[in-house]
């Protein structure tokens, strides 16, 4: 399935939506039970989706007439994220810091404020006041649908939810005045997401996915999940370990290369440049730098 988060005159709801025909289906009219307020609720409740099966009614709403949320618009918690988990993002990385060009030993894990999450067609804010220096990050982004901690590698699957597309923008010269990631990965509207979440069984396991990046239409980065050093159930595996995650929450699995950092000269984000990311049998997102 595909769920989504949407504004329909004035009210926050949810429910499912068919991608190719643009028709979304509130949730009260598909599930069996009550259901509850928001998508991020539902997810928490840890029970198995129980539709109607696959028979959705005859009337939806036009994807035209609402207003696209987030699917989780405001997460309770920090949104996870992994660093340097494509070898090309090290090596470009590497150039600009100096630091080694192989892979990690083990996943660099850092957050993002939850005042970053924006609808997958909203403006990133460009925040031309204290940065010159914002930069994209294409990434696929795991939601959690279950408590657990210390969850075995082989076990880690059965704790995904699903799948989102999260563009984990940042503020280099922030990022690397400040030397630790929070504060210039977390400027409010620095974290397109959306623009919706596909459910696990819609996705083939492992997953290898087509991920890619534009801005302005020209081609930025362009690589495929199974290029990540560390697989998702390697990265629930060890963020698990001693710490227990919930069911709502997100974890970025981190970007290929191609960032507007990696180019020489740079090219960092400028206001009216729109910035598309897309992941196969997921979808896109485009948001427009304000």
């Amino acid at each position: 399935m595909f769920l989504i988060s949407f504004e329909y005159h004035g009210e926050q709801a949810w429910g499912a939506i068919k991608p190719d025909e643009r028709i979304i289906y509130p949730a009260n009219d598909l599930f069996e039970e009550k259901v509850p307020a928001t998508l991020l609720e539902f997810i928490k409740q840890e029970k198995p989706i129980h539709i109607q099966p696959y028979t959705f009614p005859e009337r939806g709403i036009s994807l035209e007439q609402v207003k696209l949320l987030a699917p989780i618009p405001k997460p309770v918690r920090n949104i996870f994220c992994v660093g340097k988990n494509y070898l090309d993002h090290i090596i470009e990385f590497a150039k600009q810091d100096h630091s080694a060009q192989k892979p990690l030993e083990h996943p660099a894990f850092f957050t993002k404020a939850t005042n970053t999450v924006i609808g997958a067609f909203d403006a990133i804010p460009s925040h031309s006041p204290i940065t010159n220096q914002v930069d994209y990050e294409a990434e696929l982004a795991v939601i959690i649908g279950k408590k657990g901690v210390d969850i075995p590698e082989e076990k880690a699957m059965d704790y995904v939810f699903g799948y989102t597309i999260l563009n984990d923008v940042t503020a280099r010269d922030l990022q690397k005045r400040h030397l630790q990631w929070v504060k210039g990965k977390s400027l409010d509207g620095f974290c397109p997401m959306g623009p919706w979440i596909v459910t696990r069984d819609e996705i083939p396991e492992p997953v290898e996915l087509n991920i890619s990046s534009q801005v302005n239409g020209e081609i930025r980065q362009m690589s495929n999940t199974r290029q990540m050093i560390f697989n998702i159930p390697a990265l629930i595996s060890v963020l698990s370990q001693g710490m227990t995650l919930e069911p709502g929450d997100i974890l970025a699995t981190g970007t290929p290369s191609g960032v507007g950092m990696g180019f020489e000269p740079p090219k960092f984000l400028r206001k009216g440049d729109v910035v598309r990311v897309e992941i196969e049998k997921i979808g896109y997102m485009e948001n427009t730098v304000s």
